[in-house]
């Protein structure tokens, strides 16, 4: 995503209407789902990132 710099003398106000309970509820479901779906691959790569480094011997 790119950031939008404002012209000067120009002020983006943004407006958002309040979310209902069942769109609340959506998204949090949503969130939950990808932390799940995700957080193994992340802990895969953290292991994997450990397991390639060169031990430097001095």
């Amino acid at each position: 995503m790119e950031h939008i710099k404002e012209p000067d003398g120009v002020d983006f106000v943004i407006n958002s209407r309040p979310l209902t309970k069942e769109e609340e509820i959506a998204i949090s479901n949503y969130i939950r789902a990808y932390k799940a779906k995700h957080s193994h691959r992340q802990a895969l790569t953290k292991r994997t990132a450990r397991t390639t480094r060169k031990k430097v011997v001095a």
